[in-house]
């Protein structure tokens, strides 16, 4: 699926560069199309390097958790539910415990403690694969959850909005939950379905109706308070949570006299070298997407939805944000930057505005996440994982749609 995908970016930029010098004399389309690449090969490396000193600080912080026998402690009470999701992995793996962060961290809108914390489940699963170049079910399971992971705290998002002008930058709050929750809802049904997975076990219900519980109990919550007191609520919970875990970590190890300091270089030292070996899977990723959008295609395809959508006369407010739609499975900063771009564009409280908050909360970047996970363990036959994602990004983006129309409409 990856190699389709990755070849179809550059020969649909080819045909979309030769026909705009064939038929308007664009001189200048090639010349963009190579700048894209050299640019976006620089960027690529430089997350990769940036990534670098993130992913030793919290593989160091997981090695710690992980000897000191806290991580074990966190996953036992979501062991049953892996044991019938992921019956592969035996109960007490380290892996659990690494999803369980994973998920957490996500969860909180902590993109930089979830990204490592993603790889260390990553490669402890593959620990488990019987075929090392062939992504497990639990590995499939574990990134399309991931890739459309709820968002509790998308504070970020709220603060580009305040920043841009909007009225109550917290108004896409709870469109941005549903959005969100509808998107993990149908990465779940699809793996489930592809991998036979049954969903009406009673443990599993059980699961799922106390997390639909927790989400709607956060939402009436948060909904009843005013936009400054949401905002500190928020980052506060998110961040005095995360570090409460890390001190924990520290004080089982203190207690149980482990050496935390040698424990955290040891697994930092994992991750300086995960970070060099993700490289050249995300510069063929970022490349190829580069080169899609500098040749005009994105545009054409936007135009020709348009098109589509005039021809049957619906309302076509929602084809405003569907660049940071179609640029999210793609690149997180390449979304941002289009969800800025609406808003500057439309007006932050715009339909466009506000659909484009929306869409950037409700799924993250699959093929990031595909080229660093993957590429991290390096796997290269992934299977299913690739449709699933899109479809879960599919699910949350109509999930988004939808629900700025009943919401702003």
């Amino acid at each position: 699926m990856l190699n389709f995908i990755w070849i179809f970016f550059f020969l649909s930029a080819f045909a979309t560069a030769a026909f705009k010098l064939l038929a308007w004399g664009d001189t200048r389309v090639f010349s963009e199309l190579m700048q894209a690449m050299f640019s976006l090969s620089k960027t690529a490396f430089e997350i990769s390097l940036g990534l670098s000193g993130v992913l030793a600080l919290w593989m160091g912080i997981m090695k710690i958790g992980e000897r000191s026998g806290f991580i074990e402690l966190l996953t036992r009470a979501l062991n049953p539910l892996f044991q019938r999701l992921m019956p592969e992995i035996p109960a007490h793996h380290p892996a659990l415990g690494a999803i369980t962060l994973n998920i957490a961290a996500n969860m909180l809108g902590l993109d930089n403690a979830a990204t490592p914390m993603g790889i260390k489940a990553m490669q402890e699963m593959q620990t488990l694969n019987p075929h090392p170049k062939r992504a497990s079910d639990a590995q499939i399971l574990f990134l399309v959850l991931n890739t459309s992971s709820v968002t509790l705290f998308p504070v970020t998002i709220f603060a580009y909005r305040a920043q841009l002008g909007a009225a109550n930058p917290t108004d896409v709050f709870i469109p941005i939950l549903i959005a969100t929750y509808v998107s993990t809802l149908c990465g779940l049904l699809v793996v489930a379905y592809v991998q036979k997975i049954n969903l009406l076990d009673k443990v599993v219900l059980a699961y799922l109706g106390g997390i639909s519980a927790l989400i709607l109990g956060l939402l009436s919550y948060f909904s009843g308070l005013d936009q400054s007191t949401m905002l500190e609520q928020s980052a506060f919970a998110s961040n005095a949570i995360l570090f409460s875990l890390v001190t924990a970590f520290i004080a089982a190890a203190a207690y149980q006299k482990i050496n935390a300091y040698d424990l955290f270089i040891e697994g930092a030292k994992q991750g300086f070298h995960t970070a060099v070996g993700i490289i050249p899977y995300l510069v063929a990723m970022l490349v190829a997407f580069g080169v899609f959008r500098a040749s005009g295609a994105l545009e054409l395809l936007t135009g020709g939805i348009r098109l589509i959508v005039d021809f049957l006369q619906l309302d076509n407010r929602f084809i405003d944000g569907l660049p940071t739609a179609l640029m999210k499975p793609f690149s997180g900063s390449g979304a941002r930057a289009m969800m800025i771009d609406a808003m500057q564009s439309h007006g932050a409280d715009s339909f466009a505005g506000r659909l484009a908050s929306v869409v950037q909360g409700s799924t993250e970047t699959t093929f990031y996440v595909l080229a660093v996970y993957f590429g991290a363990v390096n796997i290269t036959h992934i299977r299913h994982a690739a449709a699933c994602g899109i479809i879960a990004d599919l699910g949350g983006i109509l999930a988004a749609i939808s629900v700025t129309y009943w919401f702003f409409g």
